[in-house]
């Protein structure tokens, strides 16, 4: 074996990440592999404290506001949305489409038509975390990048009445795929209902 892929252990105490991380050391061991020194790291994810990014998201403990405001109480709940990395590599995608060497395209539903399959996929890979806010961030990044575009596709600087028509209603209505609104939040879980591990273990290995 040559290598073996990221992976996360969940534990309750800091005990059991130890033991956690001995276990996986004889095991990689006979395995002949180590653990990535970069990549293995343990987080406290009690009252979320500190997070994680794993498989494109990043996962954290929130205090629920709900239950705070009708009973009074502090309950912590994993959520997870995209990473930085995620977020950047997205924008990359939206900005390489809709850069100067573009303004060839004359219609914008043609440069609509190539960026729906991005955002489009991008969103269904993230859409049953907590990624509301990060959507709506990626939607006005889009927009916005659409706005430049059909400004630099005219000769001349458009008049004002031109570019107030460009609003993001008008720019769904040529058949832009809008993030917002597709959430689907999973339904909790029984591990989520019990409460998760307060410490978590990550781990990722490599040849020796």
């Amino acid at each position: 074996m040559r290598y073996a892929d990221d992976f996360v252990v969940l534990c309750r105490s800091v005990w059991q990440v130890k033991e956690a991380g001995r276990r996986i050391g004889i095991i990689l061991e006979r395995l002949k592999l180590k653990l990535h020194p970069e990549k293995t790291r343990t987080v406290n994810l009690s009252h979320g404290t500190e997070g994680f990014d794993f498989l494109g998201c990043h996962l954290r403990k929130r205090m629920s506001g709900r239950i705070l405001k009708a009973e009074g109480k502090k309950k912590y709940f994993l959520q997870r949305w995209p990473s930085s990395r995620s977020m950047k590599r997205v924008r990359a995608k939206v900005h390489q489409r809709t850069t100067r060497t573009r303004s060839g395209i004359r219609d914008v539903r043609q440069l609509i038509a190539e960026l729906n399959p991005v955002l489009r996929g991008w969103g269904n890979y993230f859409r049953t975390g907590n990624a509301t806010q990060k959507f709506r961030a990626i939607d006005r990044y889009t927009e916005k990048r659409i706005r430049q575009f059909l400004e630099r596709r005219s000769q001349r600087r458009p008049k004002a009445k031109v570019r107030a028509r460009w609003t993001r209603d008008w720019l769904h209505e040529q058949g832009l795929y809008r993030l917002d609104g597709t959430v689907q939040y999973p339904a909790p879980s029984r591990l989520r209902q019990e409460g998760l591990p307060k410490a978590v273990c990550r781990k990722s290995a490599r040849t020796v």
